[in-house]
């Protein structure tokens, strides 16, 4: 496995989103940069895992022949949607007990979804400013 420039900016929007929150939300915690920064590692490798699950679910979705395929396949993505939250919050609790705290599920997915909007974002104006794109 080997680490791309772009996984290091997105360990990095990660950080500073999870930064913002722990500043603006009570709820979310972390008792030092450095947790801080293993939270936004741990959840880069959470949220990569999850992104490739549903992409996975996806091509099921749309190459599925029967309706009882497409069914389990749609059934499968709604329990992943709000399971990847609880995964979440469950393996920071285990890694970093009651150092760190994302505040529970709703905050964790608001959390979630603005890392995911701001990972894309980033990635959009980097692809923009990107010599490599124009050859």
């Amino acid at each position: 496995m080997r680490i791309r420039p772009i996984d290091l900016v997105d360990v990095l929007v990660y950080l500073v989103v999870l930064g913002t929150f722990i500043q603006l939300f009570p709820a979310v915690i972390s008792e030092t940069f450095l947790l801080a920064v293993l939270t936004a590692i741990l959840l880069k490798l959470v949220l990569e895992v999850v992104l490739w699950a549903k992409k996975r679910v996806m091509v099921r979705i749309r190459g599925a022949q029967t309706w009882q395929t497409r069914t389990v396949s749609v059934v499968t993505l709604v329990l992943l949607m709000p399971g990847s939250k609880f995964v979440v919050l469950w393996l920071v609790d285990l890694v970093f007990g009651a150092s760190v705290r994302l505040g529970g599920f709703f905050p964790v997915t608001v959390l979630i979804i603005t890392l995911m909007l701001a990972r894309g974002v980033v990635r959009r104006l980097l692809a923009r400013t990107d010599p490599a794109a124009d050859d």
